[in-house]
């Protein structure tokens, strides 16, 4: 698929690799505690990951929703960005408003290219002296090459190996985190603190990808088991895997890059349209620009949307979407069953004509119309906390 491989998808094929090949699977720092857990490992990404535990993906998914699950995310790669002019520097590659991020605050974006596709999806913190950077797993690699050759001139580009990271998720995270962090406590959804978690030096954002309100934790990969410990010790907190991570993102109409958002995808069609800053929008400067202002002065002629299906059978991936005469419109990209909403959902593109919440379209499963109907997201309420 061009710059970044495919990920796999756990709403699909749980045990899938997207990497390909014969390459031997890399481990995150917490692989052996998962392994203790009695977790179900699968290839993802390259690495030999959690898909579920002995709780199971439903009961893992609905204690996220209830109370706080903790996710090993190490897969995904670090990057900080060193050097006078970073901001500027990265506004080459993303259509965000870099420069205006304050310290300590966030910001999602993408990586675009001259096509107006998505390369990639990242978060960005400005941590005052660098930015520090969160990529895909499947794409750091690629990601990290990509900054290196455009602004690896003008800034330095540290990709951190020796770095783990946690997710701490749901309702009772923020409770749970203050006993080690109380400052973690009142920061509000998309900043960032440096603070001391029982002795070992963290990079806390109040941020995820659930829908619930919670944190990331970066942390020495050397630490990471004694943090994950220490969390799961609390009687809020269950290690929760990939598979209820897909569903919970899912719920929360979060796109999944390599399915809802890739190459092939501009951010316009997506409906991604809030990534792009009004400065960058007026100036332009960013790979695409040309083809992604032009959308969102001229439209698309496709919108991703968000979909329930009609009884209790899911459609999955590259599913056919139909209209009521049968006539393609377009595909699901995730699907799924939501155990928040106790149905399938799903989400896909189709064309902007059938894009309306509430009309009715037919999701083609093993050959069988599925009637479903176009439907708003998230198809859950997001939770963050914004203070």
């Amino acid at each position: 698929m061009g710059f970044c491989r495919r990920k796999c998808s756990l709403s699909n094929s749980a045990g899938s690799d997207s990497t390909g090949g014969d390459a031997p699977l890399l481990t995150t720092p917490l692989h052996a505690l998962h392994v203790e857990l009695g977790a179900k490992m699968v290839p993802f990404a390259g690495y030999d990951m959690p898909v579920q535990y002995p709780l199971g993906i439903l009961k893992e998914h609905l204690h996220t929703r209830s109370a706080a699950g903790l996710f090993d995310v190490s897969h995904m790669g670090q990057v900080r960005l060193i050097g006078e002019g970073a901001a500027a520097a990265l506004e080459t590659l993303v259509p965000g408003d870099v420069q205006a991020l304050g310290q300590g605050r966030m910001r999602y974006s993408l990586f675009t290219n001259e096509q107006g596709g998505v390369l990639d999806d990242l978060m960005i913190t400005n941590m005052g002296d660098h930015l520090f950077l969160v990529v895909n797993a499947s794409c750091k690699q690629a990601d990290v090459a990509h900054l290196r050759r455009h602004i690896g001139d003008r800034i330095a580009v540290e990709y951190l190996a020796d770095r783990a990271l946690l997710a701490l998720q749901g309702p009772q995270a923020a409770e749970v985190l203050a006993r080690f962090v109380p400052e973690a406590a009142s920061m509000r959804f998309m900043t960032a603190i440096e603070a001391d978690f029982r002795g070992v030096a963290v990079l806390i954002t109040r941020s995820g990808y659930t829908g619930e309100d919670g944190y990331e934790i970066s942390m020495p990969d050397v630490l990471a088991d004694t943090v994950a410990r220490l969390l799961l010790a609390e009687s809020e907190v269950e290690a929760i895997g990939l598979g209820a991570r897909d569903s919970l993102r899912l719920e929360a109409g979060l796109c999944l890059y390599g399915h809802d958002i890739d190459t092939t995808t501009t951010p316009v069609e997506a409906g991604l349209n809030w990534v792009i800053g009004k400065r960058r929008r007026a100036e332009g400067g960013f790979p695409g620009a040309d083809v992604i202002l032009g959308q969102l002065a001229d439209g698309t002629a496709r919108r991703r949307v968000g979909i329930r299906p009609d009884g209790r059978a899911p459609a999955r991936e590259h599913a056919p979407i139909t209209d009521a005469s049968g006539a393609p419109i377009g595909e699901v990209t995730s699907g799924g069953f939501g155990p928040s909403v106790n149905g399938p959902v799903a989400m896909g593109y189709v064309a902007v004509s059938a894009a309306a919440p509430g009309t009715p379209v037919n999701l083609m499963v093993r050959g069988k119309a599925i009637p479903a109907r176009v439907a708003e997201m998230p198809f859950v309420a997001q939770r963050y906390y914004r203070g």
